[in-house]
C-alpha cells in the first residue's frame, strides 16, 4: 500500500475536527474522513492519522464522563453497590460494557486487512450513510424510550456490541449504529448515548494499543508527527464539546435532523460520484 501523502498542519486541523464533530455524532467519522480528502482532493491521509484522532476522542469520553469512568473502575474491583448518581451498579455496566466490546475486537482482527485496502470507497460511504440513517430513524421513532443505562442486560448488551461491530464499515458510524439498537431495545436517548460513548472507551483503547504496535515495527517518519499531535489535540478538544451538546440535545429533541442529515449526505456523494464519472 502506497504510503500516505503528509498532511499540512491546516489539512490535520480540519480532519481533526471532523473527527471530533463526527465521531460523537450518529454521522460517521470515518466516512467523514474518507469523503473529505476525496472532494477535497486531498491524498488519503492513512490509518495512522485516523487513529492519532480517534485518541484524541478518547481523550474527549475520559475527561467528560471521569466520574462514570472512576465508578466503573472502582466498582468493578469492589463490588460498590451503585454510582455516584444511582442510575447503575458499576461491576454490571462495566461487565455489559466488556461484553459489548468482543464482538467489534473479533471483527477488527477479520477484518483489519479489508478495511484498509478495499473500504474505504465513496460509493461504499454513500451506501451505509443512507440505510443506516434510515435506521437511526426508525429506531428513533418506534423505539420505547424509557430504559436507563442500569437496566442494560446481557443479551442487550450483545445485541449492542454485534452492532457495533458493523461500524467497521466506513459510514456506518459507531455512535450511529450503537444508539440505534439501543434505542430499538428501549432506552431513553440520553441514556442510549452514554452507553454509546462509554463503550467506546475500550474500543478505542484496543485500536490505538494495535496501531502503536504496528507503528512501532514500521517506523513513523518524523514528518507525521506534528499532524498526528494536531489530530489529537483538535480532536479532544472539539469531541468533549460535541459530547456535552449531544447528550443536552437529546434530552429534549429527537434524532431526525441526523437522519436527514445522512441521506441528503448520501445523496451528495452519489450524485458527485456519477458526475465525476
Amino acid at each position: 500500500m502506497t504510503p500516505p501523502q503528509i498532511l499540512s498542519p491546516l489539512q490535520a486541523l480540519l480532519l481533526s475536527v471532523v473527527q471530533g464533530v463526527t465521531e460523537f455524532l450518529p454521522v460517521s467519522s470515518s466516512g467523514h474522513l474518507i469523503l473529505v480528502p476525496y472532494f477535497l482532493k486531498w491524498p488519503d491521509q492513512g490509518l495512522a492519522f485516523d487513529i492519532a484522532t480517534h485518541v484524541g476522542t478518547l481523550l474527549a469520553i475520559l475527561v467528560y464522563f471521569r466520574w462514570d469512568v472512576r465508578d466503573l473502575l472502582i466498582g468493578f474491583f469492589t463490588g460498590q453497590p451503585r454510582s455516584a448518581d444511582g442510575d447503575y451498579r458499576p461491576r454490571h455496566l462495566a461487565w455489559m460494557i466488556v461484553l459489548a466490546t468482543i464482538p467489534a475486537g473479533i471483527a477488527g482482527l477479520l477484518f483489519k486487512d479489508w478495511v484498509e485496502t478495499q473500504a474505504r470507497s465513496a460509493l461504499l460511504v454513500a451506501g451505509t450513510t443512507i440505510f443506516y440513517g434510515l435506521l437511526l430513524g426508525l429506531a428513533d421513532r418506534i423505539g420505547r424510550h424509557e430504559k436507563t443505562v442500569g437496566e442494560i442486560g446481557w443479551q442487550a448488551a450483545l445485541v449492542i456490541g454485534l452492532a457495533q461491530a458493523l461500524a467497521i464499515v466506513p459510514g456506518t458510524s459507531r455512535s450511529g449504529i450503537t444508539i440505534t439498537a439501543a434505542l430499538l431495545l428501549g432506552l431513553a436517548r440520553p441514556a442510549a448515548a452514554r452507553f454509546s460513548f462509554l463503550l467506546g472507551i475500550p474500543v478505542f483503547s484496543l485500536a490505538a494499543a494495535k496501531q502503536a504496535l504496528d507503528l512501532y515495527q514500521t517506523g513513523l517518519p518524523r514528518a507525521e508527527i506534528l499532524p498526528m499531535l494536531i489530530g489529537l489535540v483538535g480532536s479532544a478538544v472539539v469531541g468533549y464539546a460535541v459530547i456535552a451538546w449531544l447528550l443536552q440535545w437529546l434530552r429534549t429533541r429527537s434524532l431526525t435532523v441526523f437522519m436527514v442529515y445522512r441521506l441528503l449526505l448520501g445523496a451528495v456523494i452519489l450524485a458527485t460520484i456519477f458526475w465525476r464519472g
